[in-house]
């Protein structure tokens, strides 16, 4: 194994995020690592000394994981969020549009309690501030780019998109245990109602988890 690729693997054992992001980011690094190999090759030393010195050059491998790390975070965080603006919001109008359409009106059911309406006010109410959060995060990850260092931008950026993701799974959370105790049937008006209440489910568990994996990839940022 070469000196470059021993470099590389180091490094590549460090990094933890999507697997693209990381693999474009090992690539430009090979690519900058070979460019000055054959800098000093063409400067007349040995091809272990060429490489040697350009691993010396390009820094060593724990504070380029610290940096590498840092924009595998913000990769990370920046997907979860467009898919929490844009996914939360479609799935409510696409639910209210199959109620509507192979249902009809909520006065078909029996009359609901008050507690239960706190409930669906609440969830229905965070359909609007979820995305609301995450647009509010997005713009400030980009402001705190100009005046933190990776580390502490990817951080504080898990906990602005942990905020935003904790209150879509929470607000559904209460309003599937809540129409489970009043009546189960309700998250089953329909066939296309009951598929598109499994499908937001999956969504919100599935942010959960992105949001969850970059908080992880924040805590392997190495100090």
């Amino acid at each position: 194994m070469t000196v470059i690729e021993a470099y590389l693997g180091e490094l590549r054992a460090r990094l933890d995020g999507p697997v693209t992001a990381k693999r474009d980011l090992l690539r430009e690094a090979r690519d900058g690592l070979n460019d000055a190999a054959d800098a000093y090759r063409d400067g007349g030393w040995s091809e272990y000394d060429a490489q040697r010195r350009a691993v010396d050059d390009f820094g060593p491998v724990h504070l380029i994981a610290r940096d590498y790390q840092a924009e595998l975070g913000m990769h990370a965080g920046t997907r979860t969020l467009w898919k929490l603006i844009l996914g939360v919001p479609l799935m409510q109008l696409a639910w209210e549009f199959a109620r509507k359409w192979t249902f009809g009106d909520w006065s078909q059911l029996a009359p609901t309690p008050g507690w239960y309406r706190y409930i669906a006010q609440f969830t229905h109410g965070s359909v609007f501030i979820v995305p609301v959060l995450g647009v509010f995060a997005l713009v400030c990850m980009r402001w705190l780019s100009r005046r933190m260092d990776g580390a502490k931008l990817v951080k504080t950026a898990g906990v602005l998109i942990g905020e935003a993701v904790g209150l879509n799974l929470l607000s559904v959370a209460l309003l599937v245990i809540a129409t489970g105790v009043l009546d189960a049937s309700r998250l089953f008006l329909s066939a296309p109602c009951g598929i598109l209440m499994v499908l937001w489910v999956v969504l919100s568990v599935r942010l959960a988890l992105l949001a969850r994996r970059s908080w992880r990839s924040c805590a392997t940022i190495v100090a």
